[in-house]
């Protein structure tokens, strides 16, 4: 039985104070993603401060007109879903190996070009479509929550790499926010339930507050204005480059295929091919105009599927407010370095709760395949190569860079072995697509 949605895609809350409360709670799913990957490249990349900030407001900016533009729909342009787009860790390994060699430049110009790949990609969705059954879909979107789950115990034990990594302390405050989201959920009537992660994450925060853990460094530090700079880095072309990021872009479909299916699921809207193909054209083209921006390319997030499973709230127009947000924090980056003082745990308590609902949704459209051997095999095999490279990453460590590149997603590996062996086995699945 599918779950009861509090808002269809196309309802709006009636008051405006409670849209923002629940789009602001898919930028807190959101915004850590988005900030962190200038942060890694420019940190790789040993750019100074100022430049850094450029990257993060840049990266905001462009996330925020581009969640706006995917939401809503301009012409062609945009799936009309729920959908947040930021800065996308795809793109990172290649981003990284570019700017060493050509710096950001060469990054910013191989990801316009690259591009492309994308936006011309997007006019053969609906023939992909067909290779997007439902056995396939299901296997994808349970990977999708699969993946995402190790990167909430990450935050509940405290961040990779800190010092105190699994201390108690930082387990605890993650349960108490877990517990909370749950007895929001489940016992929480209205706004209360619908908006269960956002008040998980201020209670944790104010438990945080009060025991002294935050550290409101970056607040006093983060400028309180800043228009981004079109072209501030400028633009070079390599073609080493370009081949790198258009791997990247290869790659990048496949996954945001993926987040589309999983969307639709937790929405209970129907993605024919004509509209993935608009979804997948908002991501070429928001990631054309992310590199003009100075930004890093972009892609749809995987994370806001699980607030839609969690709340029940699929409306398209909360998440167009959240985009405005990320607008916002793009334009006023004091607003940014405030979210960014939310303590690890506090995320990786509500985060644990979301990604295990993409999770559950996945096994229940697995629940719903036909019974059959042949779908058994298709779905343990995809199922155990996708986890092989979520949790043990190293497994490709001797390979070249282009296997590493293409194959370094336990989603998009997942993906490319259900398809695989739903063409290849026979007795063949088919998805008859349908006009948009």
């Amino acid at each position: 039985m599918e779950q009861q949605l509090l808002y269809q895609v196309e309802d709006r809350p009636p008051v405006l104070a409670t849209a923002v409360l629940l789009s602001l709670q898919h930028l807190l799913a959101a915004l850590g993603g988005i900030i962190a990957v200038p942060l890694v490249v420019g940190g790789a990349l040993k750019l100074p401060a100022d430049q850094i900030v450029a990257l993060v407001n840049a990266a905001l900016l462009g996330s925020g007109i581009v969640t706006i533009i995917q939401c809503k729909g301009v012409g062609p342009v945009g799936i009309r879903l729920p959908c947040v787009m930021g800065t996308s860790f795809a793109f990172v390994g290649a981003g990284i190996s570019v700017g060493l060699e050509h710096g950001v430049a060469g990054i910013l110009g191989s990801s316009l070009v690259g591009s492309l790949v994308m936006i011309l990609g997007s006019f053969f969705m609906p023939v992909i479509r067909r290779f997007f059954p439902h056995t396939v879909t299901s296997v994808v979107v349970t990977l999708i929550g699969l993946s995402l789950t190790p990167v909430a115990v990450d935050w509940a034990a405290g961040g990779v790499g800190a010092r105190d990594y699994g201390a108690v302390g930082h387990l605890a405050i993650a349960g108490f926010v877990l517990a909370l989201v749950i007895a929001f959920v489940q016992w929480g009537k209205g706004i209360v339930s619908a908006s269960a992660v956002v008040l998980g994450i201020a209670s944790g925060y104010v438990l945080c507050l009060a025991l002294g853990l935050i550290d409101f460094t970056q607040v006093r530090e983060a400028p309180v204005f800043a228009i981004p700079q079109p072209l501030h880095f400028g633009m070079a072309f390599p073609v080493s480059g370009i081949v790198a990021m258009s791997i990247a872009f290869l790659v990048t479909i496949v996954e945001t295929t993926g987040t589309f299916m999983a969307l639709g699921a937790a929405t209970q809207t129907r993605i024919p091919g004509k509209r993935l193909a608009s979804g997948i054209l908002c991501d070429g083209v928001g990631s054309a105009f992310a590199a003009v921006m100075s930004s890093p390319p972009l892609s749809t997030f995987a994370q806001n599927v699980g607030v839609v499973s969690l709340t029940g709230v699929a409306s398209r127009h909360v998440v167009t407010l959240t985009g405005v947000l990320l607008l916002l924090a793009g334009l006023f980056p004091v607003l940014g370095a405030l979210v960014v003082t939310i303590p690890q745990p506090v995320l990786g308590g509500a985060g644990l709760m979301m990604f295990a609902m993409i999770v559950a949704a996945g096994i229940r459209m697995l629940a719903g395949t036909a019974p059959s051997r042949r779908n058994t095999l298709i779905i343990a095999v995809s199922l155990g190569c996708g986890l092989a490279v979520t949790v043990r990453p190293d497994l490709l460590a001797r390979m070249p860079a282009f296997v590493r590149e293409v194959f370094g997603s336990g989603i998009t590996v997942g993906a490319l072995v259900a398809v695989a062996l739903n063409l290849l086995l026979p007795g063949r699945e088919h998805e008859e697509d349908e006009p948009a």
